[in-house]
């Protein structure tokens, strides 16, 4: 299976690792060259330094013909437009993109993109910890509720200021 992930961060890192020592073809992408020594020395996949919002940095990373794609930068709207570029541009079927505010979240999931967001799982855990019943929708990757449709009626703020500075990690 081929797989792109944007973002190296401690959780691009460990999903690109795992997913590489099964066998799976990686591509991670990162803005930081530094941001790569989280991986393994002898990680099998590739590292590639660029960004995950730009067409061109995609196409290298060969995101065309991908099984699977995972945005998990720091940044929402970059991780949304990655998600959105994976999607629409590449054809990808299988793409994720991690979003931290749970209302956003929910909004791109039922625009058609399938969502994680660490906030709700945190929230989850920490409440169940407190004795409290377990959220059903705070159970990982939220599937997409309809086909992504880049010419939804999604407003304009919801992407707006995507590819801004904030650093991936």
């Amino acid at each position: 299976m081929r797989v792109v992930i944007v973002g190296c961060g401690r959780v691009g890192a460990g999903l690109a690792e795992r997913m590489a020592r099964e066998g799976h073809e990686v591509t991670i992408i990162d803005l930081y060259s530094a941001a790569f020594n989280r991986l393994e020395t002898d990680f099998p996949g590739q590292a590639l330094r660029g960004d995950g919002t730009d067409e061109d940095v995609l196409r290298r990373a060969g995101t065309e013909g991908a099984d699977m794609f995972f945005s998990l930068t720091e940044g929402d709207n970059r991780n949304v437009l990655a998600a959105q570029l994976a999607s629409e541009t590449f054809g990808v079927k299988q793409v994720v993109a991690k979003v931290n505010d749970p209302v956003r979240a929910e909004a791109y999931t039922s625009l058609g993109l399938a969502t994680i967001c660490r906030t709700r799982l945190l929230v989850d855990a920490l409440a169940q910890y407190a004795g409290l019943d377990a959220d059903p929708g705070a159970d990982g990757v939220q599937r997409a509720t309809r086909h992504h449709d880049h010419e939804s009626s999604e407003p304009a703020s919801a992407t707006a200021g995507a590819g801004a500075s904030g650093r991936e990690a």
